[in-house]
């Protein structure tokens, strides 16, 4: 029998809607902030809860539902899986644009993750571009677009420093010529690095605040290093890139999927937000936000937040489970926190300073998490929580259906808080009702 005929009776034995393989800990509270409450684990084997609301998109007017005092509208409709947000000196938008292909899976489990994904939006036919959005009028809604740059690979985190424009792609970092207003970029990028494609595809980019160096997110390959610990070398981490020397170094390691990047102002500290592995419990361990400190080890693969060791790892290393850095804010279980930016206090009505985080959502635990945007408050430069609604509204109350999932923040050109949205295809504004 072939997986799609094993596959097909797994789905015809829960339903087609979900697909929920095997669960733990239904209705657990959620693992969030400093101290947070951590479950036992409880491995799952090699068929663990795959559970994902099938993507709708927005329609009949509907939108996501502001906290109170805030109102949002759209920015920018009619996208293709817009992922990530940089905003120009000049006010333009960049939006980049870019989601996984098809895969080949060669496992049950692979094959259902394949076809839950798809459900989810999250495979298909890849745009590769980036997109400037212009609000020439200052309306709150961008009335010029333009294919910026195409013919990427996977493209995400973008940054500008000078007249140059870095773009993180899948396969490396490149660089463009900037000029401020034009529509397009037609020049071929320079390649800086290179990392391994595949996996956790997404390369986040931060520049420092001199413009000397930028930092750079590159997540693992797998959940836990099943593919072996040599297929993990150069992921996991952040980088430091060097831009006179053009050289770059791990400057944080053992951070399974480091995505959003940010800095903390009053102590120039950087930030990141980390997804944690799966197949272990709902709510362990939680995704995080972390300080990223110069030479810090996190556990991953070995062990997650206070030393607690991963005991499907092997083998083992004692010293560097004894070594690692415990993460500063739990976000919860599974609830796939990629969006990070830094928000000053006055900036939206009710919300002190603190990081805004797009929780993209769960599709690996009994009752969904995340399909939310939140703020954590600072206090000192640090997390102190408790963290805050301000978009909600992603999900059906059945946890059916997904009209949207937030994944890239950033504040805009107005001062507005600027959410993409990879199911909407939309980039949602968010400010003062």
């Amino acid at each position: 029998m072939n997986i799609s005929s094993i596959f097909a009776q797994v789905v015809a034995l829960v339903g087609g809607t979900m697909v929920q393989l095997r669960h733990r800990g239904t209705n657990l509270p959620q693992a969030i902030g400093t101290t947070p409450s951590i479950p036992a684990a409880v491995p799952q084997g090699a068929l663990p809860t795959l559970k994902m609301p099938t993507a709708r998109g927005w329609s009949d007017g509907k939108k996501p539902i502001a906290a109170p005092g805030l109102k949002v509208n759209a920015f920018a409709t009619d996208l293709v899986h817009p992922r990530w947000i940089e905003v120009l000196p000049n006010g333009d938008v960049l939006v980049a644009e870019a989601l996984n292909e098809p895969g080949k899976p060669n496992s049950i489990f692979g094959y259902a993750m394949e076809v839950t994904m798809a459900r989810a939006k999250a495979v298909g036919s890849n745009p590769n571009r980036i997109t400037l959005l212009r609000d020439a009028n200052r309306d709150g809604v961008a009335e010029v677009r333009h294919d910026y740059i195409t013919g990427l690979n996977k493209p995400f985190g973008m940054a500008l420093v000078g007249d140059t424009l870095y773009v993180g792609n899948s396969d490396g970092m490149v660089s463009f010529p900037y000029v401020a207003g034009e529509t397009r970029i037609s020049a071929k990028g320079k390649p800086l690095t290179s990392y391994k494609p595949g996996g956790h595809w997404t390369r986040s980019i931060l520049a420092s605040k001199d413009g000397s160096k930028l930092y750079v997110g590159v997540g693992s390959l797998s959940n836990i290093a099943e593919h072996g610990f040599e297929a993990e070398e150069g992921r996991a981490m952040v980088y430091e890139y060097d831009i006179a020397s053009g050289t770059q170094r791990p400057f944080g390691t053992g951070l399974r999927n480091p995505v959003g990047l940010a800095w903390e102002p009053t102590t120039d500290t950087l930030f990141t937000v980390v997804n944690e592995r799966d197949g272990i419990g709902d709510e362990t361990p939680p995704d995080y936000l972390t300080s990223v400190r110069d030479g810090a080890f996190y556990g991953w693969p070995y062990s997650y937040w206070n030393k607690v060791v991963d005991d499907r790892v092997q083998p083992q290393d004692a010293a560097k489970v004894a070594a690692s850095t415990q993460p500063d804010f739990a976000l919860g279980g599974h609830t796939a926190s990629l969006g990070l930016c830094w928000l000053p206090a006055g900036t939206l009505p009710g919300y002190g300073e603190g990081m805004v985080i797009g929780q993209h959502g769960s599709w690996n635990r009994s009752k969904l998490s995340g399909y939310r945007v939140i703020h954590v408050p600072f206090k000192d430069g640090r997390p102190v929580g408790p963290a805050k609604d301000i978009l909600t509204g992603f999900l059906s109350d059945d946890e059916n259906d997904s009209w949207g999932r937030p994944v890239g923040v950033r504040i805009g050109p107005d001062g507005s808080l600027l959410v993409a949205d990879d199911v909407g295809d939309v980039i949602w504004r968010v400010t003062g009702a």
